[in-house]
């Protein structure tokens, strides 16, 4: 099997950005065992980027790795690109996956917009790494999850790192309903036309707008 296009450069994984090499470079400096540096990558980009759905879905820059570095926050899909981006950068085959998931913990205007608890095109990063793939997911940062009552996902450069099925409290979090497989790059335009089907008063120009991380714990706030 020929690892070519997951080490190459891609439109939305755009490795050969030097903002992301420069990334890369700082995360694992210091670091010359290749699970290490991976999982360097792992936490630099779930904790140093934003988890922020709220950022304009319908702008394709939204989906790219360089600018989601850039604007430090993204919603899953940019920061699966970013990870799977940064992995290229330090040699690692890599490529993003996809999944329609059940989430049970998110903002009340969230839930409002879109009138359902199902979020088509869920994204993590698969990483090639001592001969198989690896799942990792670094959607959602420590501060959000610590607000939240969340546990923090981890990513241990070997075993797969979904998602977290519960919550402290043992209150179901998440849940996986359908593997839409994995690909070399984001493919944009599939997943736009999903969202404009599925989730039309969200995929507007004016969107959604404001503080996802103080809206999501008022909203779980309710249930504690």
């Amino acid at each position: 099997m020929s690892y070519e296009e997951f080490l190459s450069p891609g439109r939305y994984i755009d490795s050969d950005s030097p903002e992301i090499i420069a990334f890369a470079g700082a995360a694992t400096a210091g670091l010359a065992d290749i699970r290490a540096r991976v999982i360097a990558l792992y936490r630099a980009v779930r904790d140093g980027i934003i988890y922020d759905p709220y950022v304009d879905l319908t702008g394709p820059a939204n989906y790219r790795a360089s600018h989601v570095l850039a604007i430090g926050r993204g919603f899953c899909v940019g920061k699966a690109a970013l990870l799977a981006a940064a992995a290229r950068v330090i040699g690692v085959p890599s490529r993003v996956g996809f999944a329609d998931v059940r989430n049970h913990l998110t903002s009340a205007r969230i839930r409002e917009r879109i009138k359902t608890d199902v979020f088509i095109w869920h994204s993590y990063t698969d990483l090639y790494l001592d001969g198989r793939w690896a799942k990792a997911t670094p959607a959602f940062d420590k501060p959000l999850c610590e607000r939240l009552g969340l546990k923090t996902l981890e990513f241990d450069g070997s075993e797969d790192s979904l998602f977290q099925p519960f919550d402290h409290s043992g209150r179901r979090h998440m849940e996986y309903l359908r593997d839409r497989g994995t690909f070399a790059d984001v493919p944009v335009e599939r997943i736009q036309a999903d969202f404009r089907r599925d989730y039309p008063m969200w995929m507007t120009e004016a969107g959604l707008k404001g503080d996802f991380h103080a809206e999501a714990e008022a909203a779980e706030r309710l249930f504690r």
